[in-house]
């Protein structure tokens, strides 16, 4: 579908497909650069003045990382040009980009899934994985804070930026990027008469002028509350974390191909009521307008545990449908049952039975943000191994810090090579040191056995001593109380 289609759907009063419904200006990133939040500001003015508005399905915000911004588009009379457009401030913390961009208006959500609209956002924060920004979002594309107005404007994705028009003035002219986007010179003269070092000093100098008086009141010890969503008393030291990990008789809990993301493992996104957090949530009494991201809840482990796999996007090769097609969504298959469930439901069943659980994976495993429960999360379900066919090194050293042992497969071997389709159970055989190379031992179905090369990365001798400890926080432990006892 092309502009004049989208443009033809709008006049019938119905949203085109490749609509953006949200367009948002956020991350702590893009808005600190002044010449960027003023170009966004002259953008809206020069709209504003043509009589252009952003599309009535665009859901749009501004969140800088920082009160200075609001201060200096204040002074050079830009905030309320944005304001007007749509684009007051919400919060100046983390939104869209961390998958927090809020509901949708319900008439908008309803006829996105009646007509199975592809919908799309706009933003200018640093994270479009996929799934992230909304559920309905079924793709989200990164830009400046001037072109996010200007998407704003337009309503859809599928246009020429450039060249196509972006609306219609009140004199019934057609308006395109170039006749309201801001010249360098006029920014620069912006930037320089209203952006202050006072305004940042307003902002930041409180900030670390604590009352020490009030400081000596507090208690240095938490008061866990069992009833919190939030921050619970963190698990690290009982349940899996505490067993004996014996690399044996390890079940698959997802069989999952190249370019896994920890936004895969981890998402962070809005949590919806259908999900395994969501029932969690409200069956602790927590509406559903409250439900915030996964992410804001990554201190009570009963809620982020929930988040283990539970992207929508997710494709675990374990199951497929009855043509062979791998299904899409954050589904497992429980052995030796062979029962598809939701991907949670398949951890608690393993949790239950104490199950050792290995994930088999391909190239560039658990690449993307430096996600801290995309380790907690696998260690605390039982997983004890990862065999890929790569690691993106934070996420390499994270799985370490949480007692879980990546193995590498030798190039020219991968889970389609050896034929896994998740029935196997693995046992890693060999003794333990840097580099070392393992023997990966499948059990078939069938009753055969393969056994297959794969090289330990624990590259270091230090990482093999935080491994072996069971993970950082215990290896932590045992030298504390060392150095307590010398």
């Amino acid at each position: 579908m092309g502009l004049e289609a989208a443009q033809a759907e709008e006049k019938a009063g119905k949203m085109p497909d490749g609509a953006v419904i949200i367009a948002a200006i956020t991350s702590c990133t893009n808005t600190s650069n002044p010449r960027n939040m003023v170009a966004a500001g002259l953008i809206a003015r020069n709209a504003n003045r043509l009589g252009l508005l952003r599309k009535p399905w665009v859901k749009s915000s501004l969140a800088p990382g920082s009160k200075t911004v609001k201060m200096y588009l204040e002074e050079a009379g830009l905030m309320n040009e944005l304001e007007n457009l749509g684009f007051g401030v919400v919060a100046y913390a983390c939104t869209t980009c961390n998958g927090m961009s809020g509901a949708l208006d319900p008439k908008i959500q309803q006829e996105i899934i009646e007509r199975d609209l592809y919908a799309t956002a706009v933003l200018s924060g640093n994270r479009n994985f996929d799934g992230r920004i909304h559920p309905h979002a079924q793709q989200a594309f990164l830009a400046s804070p001037p072109l996010v107005v200007a998407y704003a404007i337009a309503g859809t994705i599928r246009f020429d930026i450039e060249k196509d028009i972006l609306g219609i003035d009140q004199a019934g002219n057609p308006v395109t990027l170039k006749d309201i986007w801001p010249a360098d010179e006029e920014i620069d003269a912006i930037v320089k008469a209203s952006v202050k070092p006072e305004q940042f000093r307003q902002t930041y100098i409180p900030m670390f002028d604590l009352d020490k008086s009030a400081r000596a009141q507090v208690s240095p010890l938490y008061e866990w509350r069992p009833q919190s969503t939030y921050i619970r008393r963190p698990p690290y030291w009982e349940g899996n974390m505490a067993k004996e990990r014996t690399l044996k008789g390890m079940r698959p809990l997802a069989i999952l191909p190249d370019n896994i993301t920890t936004d895969h493992l981890s998402p962070s996104n809005a949590i919806q009521l259908n999900s395994a957090a969501g029932e969690y949530l409200a069956k602790m009494g927590v509406p559903e307008e409250d439900f915030n991201s996964y992410a804001t809840h990554r201190g009570d482990h009963l809620t982020a545990q929930r988040a283990t796999f539970a992207n929508p996007k997710l494709f675990n090769e374990m199951v497929r449908d009855a043509d062979g097609k791998v299904k899409q969504g954050s589904l497992a298959r429980v052995e030796p049952e062979g029962e598809v469930t939701r991907m949670w439901e398949a951890i608690e069943t393993y949790m239950a039975r104490k199950q050792p659980l290995i994930i088999i994976a391909g190239a560039d495993y658990g690449q993307g943000s430096s996600r801290d429960w995309a380790a907690k999360g696998v260690a605390l379900a039982g997983v004890e191994a990862i065999a890929a066919e790569g690691f993106e090194r934070i996420h390499r050293t994270n799985l370490i810090g949480m007692g879980v042992m990546p193995l590498e497969f030798e190039p020219g071997t991968t889970r389609i090579t050896l034929g896994l389709d998740g029935t196997e159970t693995f046992d890693v055989e060999g003794a333990v040191s840097p580099g070392a190379m393992l023997t990966l031992v499948i059990h078939r179905q069938s009753g055969d056995s393969e056994r297959v090369a794969v090289k330990c990365r624990l590259d270091t001798a230090e990482e093999v001593s935080i491994y072996t400890a069971g993970g950082v926080l215990q290896r932590f432990a045992q030298d504390f109380l060392e150095s307590t006892a010398a």
